[in-house]
């Protein structure tokens, strides 16, 4: 008994030990995929853009809340320049279900209307038939700092 005792506290702690190492290595791979999402929206690729995302992705903004069609319809009148995502925080509610938090420097235009900007961004990916896909994203734009009257 005290043998199957140690086995079973022994698999326990391999397993947590695991699950945190690969918790790491998830934190890495959905950053690096938001990233890619953001470039396949820059350089206007839908193919690999909708590898990315689920067929089922909300988008929320505060123009409107936007399906996959919607957002790919938004890609075809949206001239992004360039784009900085930094301060990264990504945590994972379970293991098939991922948040990630981070900041956006944008240089774009859309249909013909300057969106360039700081924004807070946030997204949700899930793991879906063995593969990462980003199921939810939403932004803000930040508002500029008010100086006091006076």
């Amino acid at each position: 008994m005290k043998k199957l005792i140690s086995y079973t506290l022994i698999a326990l702690c391999a397993t947590i030990a695991i699950s945190f190492a690969a918790s790491d290595n998830n934190k890495d791979a959905i950053i690096s995929k938001e990233k890619a999402a953001w470039q396949a929206f820059k350089d206007k690729k839908q193919d690999d853009f909708k590898k990315l995302v689920s067929a089922d992705l909300v988008a929320v903004y505060s123009n409107g809340i936007l399906t996959l069609q919607k957002e790919l319809d938004a890609m075809a009148k949206t001239e992004m320049q360039s784009f900085d995502l930094s301060d990264f925080n990504v945590v994972f509610p379970d293991p098939g279900t991922a948040i990630i938090s981070y900041k956006a420097k944008v240089q774009s235009t859309s249909e013909g209307k300057d969106t360039s900007g700081s924004y807070n961004n946030g997204s949700v990916w899930r793991m879906i038939k063995g593969q990462w896909q980003a199921v939810f994203h939403s932004d803000m734009k930040e508002e500029s700092a008010t100086q006091p009257a006076g």
